[in-house]
Parts: structure tokens; C-alpha cells; sequence
């Protein structure tokens, strides 16, 4: 098997003792660069470790024939465009399972008509995680409120529309709510 372990680790700045540390429970440096070269073999439990360890998901470990790497041409920073130092790759951006979206058929706020948003789904006990992001937040017979969730009182949340002038929305006990995690947008 054919895995980006060693890709995906360079990518994140990681050393192999960092990812090593970072298994539960932890290994070696030596051992994780065994499996990064396939002088070892790697196994299931082995990739889903190491997923765990990167902070991502064990699809992105493995380098799939449909799923092609993009290779990385140049380093864009402040002082501008420079060549990488050593070969890298990018994996494409996969959908956690759960995830939904948004369509943006009209500009509004910072969102362009044609961009997607990916987001996920958030259990009332989460709502917390979402104070300064912008949700989707279900309603009856089918609508949605979309925008930044600036306060929750109790089952009540407050949300500000994204585009200016807006006026603040209030929404009681909802079942759900989607926290925006990806923007899609073709250039």
C-alpha cells in the first residue's frame, strides 16, 4: 500500500518524534519512519494511529489511483513566490461523513455567488463550539436562517445575517445547527 504519511507529516510541520509522541499510545520516531518508507508494513490500526496523530482522516494517509495528489509548484509568502525546498503534495480537500453545504446562488457579506460552504452538524450540547462562526440554523416547514451566532441565552441564539445592515435574529430551541468549517470558491 502506497500511503502520503510522510507527505501529510512534512505538510504540518511535523517531525517524526512529534508524530511519534503525538500516537496514543505513543511510539517511536524510528517507527513511524519505517511506515512512512514501507520498510514496515502498514496496517489498518497502524494508519488510523497515525490519522489520529496528524489530525486527519486515515483516507488522506492513503494515495488512492482516482484521487490524484496536487503537487505543490511554489511557496507563496510575504516576500513573494519561491520554489519549494523539497517535493510536496497536496491531498484535495474530502467531506468529513455528515458534513452538508451551501450554495451561494447571490453575493452577500464576504460569500461570492458560486461559492460552496461546507458544514458541520452540531447537537444542541455543542452549540457553544459555534459563538463567533457562521451557522445554518433549521426552521419550521423547510427555511433556514444563515449568519454569524453572536449569543445564546438558554435555548435561544442570536444571529446576525451576513450581509451589512442586518438586522439581529433570534432563534428558540432549534435541533440542530451547521457551523461553517470549509469555504469552496473557484478563482
Amino acid at each position: 500500500m502506497i500511503t502520503a504519511i510522510r507527505e501529510v507529516r512534512r505538510a504540518k510541520g511535523l517531525t517524526l518524534d512529534d508524530v511519534a509522541r503525538r500516537c496514543s499510545p505513543p511510539t517511536t520516531a524510528q517507527t513511524i519512519g519505517r511506515l512512512e518508507t514501507g520498510t514496515r508494513t502498514v496496517s489498518v490500526a497502524w494508519l488510523n494511529r497515525i490519522a489520529a496523530a496528524l489530525e486527519v482522516n486515515a483516507a488522506d494517509l492513503v494515495q488512492l489511483p482516482d484521487r490524484p495528489d496536487i503537487p505543490v509548484a511554489a511557496l507563496l509568502e510575504a516576500d513573494g513566490a519561491h520554489a519549494p525546498r523539497r517535493p510536496a503534495t497536496l491531498v484535495p480537500p474530502r467531506p468529513d461523513a455528515g458534513t452538508i453545504a451551501i450554495t451561494v446562488d447571490a453575493s452577500i457579506g464576504e460569500y461570492r455567488a458560486g461559492d460552496a460552504i461546507w458544514c458541520e452538524r452540531l447537537a444542541p450540547a455543542e452549540f457553544g463550539r459555534a459563538l463567533n462562526r457562521d451557522v445554518l440554523v433549521p426552521r419550521p416547514a423547510g427555511r433556514f436562517l444563515f449568519g454569524r451566532l453572536i449569543g445564546r441565552e438558554g435555548d435561544r441564539l442570536q444571529l446576525l445575517p451576513p450581509g451589512a445592515g442586518g438586522r439581529q435574529q433570534v432563534v428558540s430551541d432549534p435541533a440542530w445547527i451547521a457551523v461553517a468549517v470549509q469555504l469552496v470558491r473557484a478563482l
